[in-house]
This record gives structure tokens, sequence and C-alpha cells, in this order.
């Protein structure tokens, strides 16, 4: 009966409840919406890092990442690739030579990182092959072949075929140079990295440094699923004791930083809307309240306890809210799936996303339980706004409700029945007298 009461109450002012319902589903989807994009924004500047620079894992010698000197190498890299290749979680693995240098054209020069690449591995790796913009992927045999990214050929004015110098030191710290022909121009979506990388083979590097083919300073590992990090960098540490074993949170802190910045933010960006329809709920409801104060007297007068009308109020707020809950939760999962397909473009910010390492079109993403709890967020919200009013319909005193004030206090209504009586009692005593003479 209680509940039958509560709905009924809801749609007596449709107008006012479909505001309040249509906030709420506002709320949620707005809500959702800009978290996705957050959680899509950050996963795919995360996969780009992964995929196109750090991966999954890396294997080092110990003393490697604290200054990385040439001479600290994994003599038996190649070794380690065959059996790094019989892990079922590993998707691809390839072993990097990798030394800073200057390179030098005709015109200009500048510092870079050179990484000697497996190309059939690094392909599998990173699909650099794929974003070639110019040339071939060393797919011919000629010697000392180089692929530089776009933005560093356009600081040299270089082009295909022509010819830069690689300046370096080798193993004994002897500097040295060689000569190199630009077989290819890449372009990621990191112009940074495109203009402090290039990409020689693996082989020809080492001999150019004084390292035997099969050493490597860098193993880098893909793996099928990010979730199976953990359980597959144990499973290398007890395989390769001696290398250093590093995970791409602890390769890149950045990016670590940056995922859990994106995700403080969004959920600062919840709370903030939720605190908004915490005062809506609050402001309607307790109208509602005032608007019935007669009504109210009325039912606390004849018997309704104070429990039931905290009830009541309760059950209004938690109507409405389960109307406009799951109608927001349905038109933000609408959206972030469409966009989810077809993306949102930010091409205007392009060049600075890109400096970044970041895609100028952002796919919205969101796991299904995470709507499960920001729903569950939103009922929290309305029902502690709906507390206060609900108190305030508990301190009403139902004499003074009733017609509008114009019985103060039960106290009066007695101090005059008691005057009237007592003029009675005299009444009847003078005809009582009276009929004794």
């Amino acid at each position: 009966m209680l509940a039958l009461i509560s709905w009924r109450n809801v749609w007596r002012n449709k107008l006012r409840s479909l505001v309040l319902v249509t906030s709420i589903a506002l709320g949620i989807w707005v809500g959702i919406f800009i978290v996705s994009f957050h959680q899509g924004m950050s996963t795919q500047y995360v996969n780009i890092a992964i995929k196109g620079q750090v991966s999954h894992l890396q294997i080092h010698h110990l003393e490697y990442p604290k200054d990385k000197k040439t001479k600290y190498i994994i003599p038996a890299a190649q070794k380690a690739l065959k059996l790094l290749e019989n892990i079922g979680t590993i998707k691809a693995v390839s072993a990097r030579t990798i030394v800073t240098g200057m390179v030098s054209s005709a015109t200009t020069g500048a510092g870079i990182t050179i990484i000697g690449i497996d190309p059939e591995r690094e392909n599998l790796l990173t699909d650099i092959q794929k974003q070639l913009v110019q040339g071939d992927y060393f797919l011919t045999s000629k010697h000392n072949q180089i692929i530089i990214g776009e933005k560093l050929s356009k600081k040299l004015n270089v082009n295909i075929s022509n010819k830069i110098i690689l300046t370096f030191q080798d193993v004994a710290g002897n500097i040295t140079a060689g000569a190199f022909r630009i077989s290819g121009i890449y372009k990621t979506r990191n112009s940074t990295f495109d203009e402090a990388n290039v990409f020689v083979q693996h082989d020809e590097l080492n001999a150019h440094i004084g390292l035997a083919p099969e050493a490597s300073h860098e193993i880098a590992i893909l793996l099928h699923n990010n979730e199976e990090l953990k359980q597959t960098e144990q499973q290398l540490r007890s395989l390769f004791i001696g290398l250093l074993i590093q995970n791409w949170q602890e390769i890149a802190p950045e990016l670590k930083f940056m995922t859990d910045s994106l995700s403080q933010t969004m959920y600062l960006f919840m709370s903030i809307i939720l605190l908004a329809l915490i005062f809506g709920i609050i402001n309607t409801m307790l109208m509602s309240v005032l608007e019935r104060v007669h009504e109210l007297g009325i039912l606390m007068a004849i018997g309704m306890n104070k429990f039931k009308v905290f009830s009541m109020i309760m059950l209004e707020t938690l109507f409405i809210t389960l109307i406009g809950g799951p109608v927001g939760v349905l038109l933000a999962y609408g959206s972030v799936s469409y966009f989810g397909k077809v993306g949102i473009s930010l091409s205007a910010f392009a060049t600075g996303l890109s400096a970044y390492g970041m895609d100028s079109t952002v796919y919205t993403a969101l796991e299904r339980k995470q709507y499960f709890i920001i729903l569950m967020m939103v009922f929290a919200a309305a029902i502690l706004a709906a507390i206060y009013p609900a108190i305030k319909a508990l301190k009403l005193k139902p004499v003074l409700t009733i017609e509008d004030g114009k019985v103060e206090t039960v106290e009066k209504i007695r101090t005059f029945g008691k005057a009237i009586n007592h003029v009675l009692e005299r009444c009847l005593l003078y005809t009582s007298d009276a009929a004794d003479e």
C-alpha cells in the first residue's frame, strides 16, 4: 500500500517528476560517456606505446638500463628467442641492438637512437612495414639500408635513396661511422618517436660496433593479452636468472602515471555530476514535501507513524531514480557502442596529440561492470539526497498543519474545552440551586 501511494505521489505533478527523471537520465548519460571517452583515450595511448615502442616485456643486461653502455649485452640472445617462442602467452618476440649517436646529411645533423633489428621478427612485433609512407622495408639484398621517420627526413632534408652518415661508439669506446642509404620512411602516431629513432639491420649494426651476430642489448616481447602480463613475467624470471625482466609499467612509468591520472580525472568528473544530481533531487523533493504540508499533517494525525512517512518520501525518490537511471544507462550504452566503432575525430588537435603519441581518433570504451558501478553510485546519491526532505517531513507537527495553522496547538484546544466545561458546570449548579428553592 505504501509503495502504491508513493508511486501515485510521483505522478501527481507530472511535469516536475519528468524534469527530475530527465535530469537523472542526462546526468548518467553524460557521465558515462565522458568516462568512456577518457577510458578509450587511455587504452589507446597505452596500446600504441606497447605496440610501437616498449612492448609488454623487455629483457636486458642487469646494468644496461642505468647508463645504456654498448658493452652491456645479452650474449646468447638468439637462443633466448627460440626459448621464448615456445611460450604460449607470447605473440611475438624480437632482439634489438641499440646505440645512441648522430645522424648527418648534407645540410644538418641530429642526435638519434639507432636500433638494429631483425626485419621479419620486428615487423611481427611493431608492424613497422605497415607504417611506411615511402620506400621499401629491407626488401632488397643491398647493404647498409636504413629506415627513418618522416619528421626526421624533413629535418635532415633527405628522401628515399639519399645517403646519410651515422656516427656512434663501438664496444671498445671508439668513435666509428658508417654511410647508410635510406630505403624507407615511416610515420607513426608519435612524431617525437619518429624524429628520434632510425632502424638498420641487426647484423650490420653489430658488425659496425664489434658485437657477435647473436648478441643483443634488448629482447622485446609482445603478449596476446595484457592480462597475461604477471603470469608471463614470473615465468621469464625463473627462465632467465641473472637478466633483468621489466614490464611496460616499469620501462615507461609515464604511461602508468597517465592512465592513473586519467582514471582519477574521470572519477572526479563523475563525482561532480553526482553532486549536481544530489542538489537537484534535494530541491525537487523538498518542494514536494513543502507543497504537501496539509496532506502530510492529516496522514500523521490519523495515525501514520514517522517511519512510514520517511519511507514514503524515500520510495518516491527511489521510483524516480529507477526510471531515470536505466534510461540514462541505455542511452550511454548506445552512444559508447556507436562511437566505439566509428570513433570521435580530434583532427583539429592532431599535431599536438601526435607529439604525445596519441591518435587523432578516439574510440570510446567501457567495461560492462563499470555501467553497473556508476548506476549503483547514482542510486546511492539519490538515497542520500532524499534523506533531508524526508527528515523535514518528520518535523512537521500534525495540528499545526491542519487547516493551514488556524488552530494553533492541541494545548489551546484543551484549554478552550476546559473553559467551556467550567461554564457548563456553573450553569448546572445555578439551575440546581434554583430548583431547590
